[in-house]
């Protein structure tokens, strides 16, 4: 008999930070182009310039933040590129990106305009590889400063009067390979140089964010911590689900069991990274002071036939929802120190929550559990025990059920559960302890499908949409349910 996961309501251990549901947009494939930027004289309806139903879908899950303008982009993007009249902007080779001209009619201006539409914080990435002291020095300045100066003054110029508000800023990404293929002594005297002259202005506070280890660099983790802790407020991370290896990653529509299981496998892994890195951080930052910043993650496999190979575009099962769950279930589980999250890539690219084709748009099912989980948002982390039973294949096991729980500050609470197996039901016995009174208003919603490659088209858009879950059975301070093979599902009560 399967054992109760015991949710214990009266045991909160950490706030969920809401930037665990944080976005990431690079200039990459069609993800600021055709994704959010249409430009002012565009059929598609837009307000000036940035598509009006991509808006509306990210507001529709509490997007927290957006991270921009990359990803590898950011340290070969020079800002100067992307103000003033767009017809007079310097038109420069997207090298990472596919090789296609980038003419910077989205800079600085379009994106702050787009996360005010959004009611995102913005989160602007650095450029230390290719970039100067100088360079990031005016960025800040023109973005933060109000008094006179020359970047406020070419603010001002730009049609912009007031500073924006900003918060976090990244200094460079991925140094270890394509920004710059440094080694971390270097970076890090690179960071301690170049954070000095990301200045706070008046009451603008700045978090700044050094560029962390690839995967399971430790080393790297390690030098930065030792060197550089007391000059920086959060230190990124990143890591992908390659299914197939880096190589050669596989198809997003692979149906094979095989694949799945791989998935979920490498998708569990983040568990271990979180931890192992932590570890480290913990030497030097017992206080936790320092945020985790897991700043790119996801699945990636080999983008779709037909398609620009440099533009990285690929389709969304919901092989993909699980994977999106599993992740998000482990940064609650470490939201003591994982402050922030963001996954790759907003729309059109990677494992993107929203697909666009011209005109038509269409939500994935990693878009859906976003919705579904917004909200664990900004709540408080629930203690919880749980005895699953396992996901078997090929000599293999991993738990077949994934759950977190938090309560919100109106007393609701939300209990997520992934089960990942392809084939067996998982019936769940929720065992309700701390409860001031008894169990009211419970409701369940699920997403699922009958196979592994299920996904949206823009011909089929709600082949994967979430629907009421039944059968949710209440007896005192108990609730029983059964959760079908490949699914996703939020309890609340």
């Amino acid at each position: 008999m399967t054992k109760p996961i015991i949710i214990n309501t009266d045991i909160e251990k950490n706030t969920i930070n809401k930037n665990i549901y944080g976005h990431f947009a690079e200039h990459l494939g069609r993800c600021i182009y055709e994704g959010f930027w249409v430009g002012e004289d565009s059929d598609i309806p837009n307000t000036n310039g940035i598509r009006n139903d991509v808006v509306e879908a990210l507001r529709n899950v509490n997007i927290p933040l957006l991270r921009w303008p990359g990803g590898c982009f950011a340290d070969e993007y020079h800002w100067k590129d992307g103000i003033g009249p767009r017809e007079e902007r310097k038109r420069m080779v997207n090298t990472h990106w596919g090789g296609v001209v980038e003419n910077n009619h989205f800079g600085t201006h379009e994106f702050m305009m787009l996360c005010d539409m959004l009611g995102a914080e913005p989160y602007v990435n650095g450029n230390v590889g290719s970039g100067t002291v100088l360079e990031m020095q005016e960025w800040i300045e023109y973005m933060t400063f109000e008094g006179e100066s020359p970047m406020s003054n070419l603010r001002k110029e730009n049609g912009r009067e007031k500073p924006w508000k900003l918060k976090y800023f990244g200094v460079g990404n991925e140094n270890w390979g394509c920004g710059g293929n440094m080694r971390p002594q270097y970076y890090s005297d690179l960071y301690r140089q170049f954070q000095t002259y990301v200045r706070n202005y008046g009451d603008n506070k700045l978090y700044k964010i050094a560029g962390g280890a690839n995967v399971d660099d430790y080393n790297w983790t390690e030098v930065l911590m030792r060197e550089s802790a007391g000059l920086m407020d959060g230190l990124s991370l990143h890591n992908y689900v390659f299914p197939g290896g880096f190589e050669n990653k596989g198809s997003a529509l692979d149906p094979t069991e095989s694949a799945w299981f791989v998935t979920m496998k490498k998708s569990f892994y983040m568990d271990t990274l979180i931890k192992r890195h932590s570890t480290i951080m913990d030497k030097y930052d017992p206080e936790k002071r320092i945020g985790m910043i897991v700043d790119e993650w996801g699945a990636w496999y080999d983008v779709e036939p037909g398609t620009n190979p440099g533009f990285l575009y690929q389709q969304n099962t919901i092989r993909d929802a699980l994977v999106a769950g599993i992740h998000l279930h482990i940064f609650h589980e470490h939201s003591d120190r994982v402050h922030m999250a963001n996954i790759a890539q907003t729309v059109n690219v990677i494992q993107a929550m929203i697909l666009t084709e011209g005109s038509k748009m269409i939500l994935t099912p990693t878009y859906h559990v976003f919705e579904m989980f917004k909200v664990h948002q900004d709540a408080q982390y629930l203690d919880v025990s749980a005895d699953v039973p396992s996901y078997e294949f090929e000599g293999e096991e991993l738990p077949q059920v994934s759950v977190s729980a938090s309560k919100a500050a109106n007393g609701e609470v939300s209990i997520s559960l992934c089960n990942i197996d392809t084939k067996k039901d998982a019936p769940i016995t929720l065992e309700l302890r701390g409860l001031k009174e008894g169990v009211k208003n419970v409701s369940g919603r699920i997403l699922t499908a009958d196979k592994t490659n299920t996904h949206n088209t823009f011909e089929n858009p709600d082949n994967v949409a979430p629907k009421e879950l039944k059968g949710i059975e209440v007896s005192d301070e108990t609730l029983t349910v059964t959760l079908p093979p490949m699914s996703v599902s939020v309890i609340t009560f």
